[in-house]
């Protein structure tokens, strides 16, 4: 009877085991992806008047002046200057 007991207890602390272990491995899947994305931009200020924009995935940049008296006030996508030509 004791024999019994040991192996069931065996086998319900690995499928805990295992249980816990899958659990754990789907928790880090889904974060992966979502943290990524909230990361992907960057708000740079300048200086007083412009401010821009950058996305880490792509490498663009969008710039926009601040204020109300000098360039553009739309959003202004820059080309990003490719750096593997050289």
């Amino acid at each position: 009877m004791k024999k019994n007991m040991q192996s069931i207890a065996i086998i319900f602390l690995g499928i805990c085991i295992l249980l816990g272990s899958w659990i754990v491995s789907q928790s880090f899947n889904g974060n992966n992806s979502r943290m990524g994305e909230q990361f992907r931009y960057d708000f740079i200020p300048t200086n007083g008047e412009n401010v821009i924009i950058f996305d880490k995935k792509t490498g663009d940049y969008w710039q926009k002046f601040i204020s109300s008296s000098e360039g553009p006030t739309d959003w202004e996508k820059q080309v990003t200057p490719n750096i593997e030509e050289k």
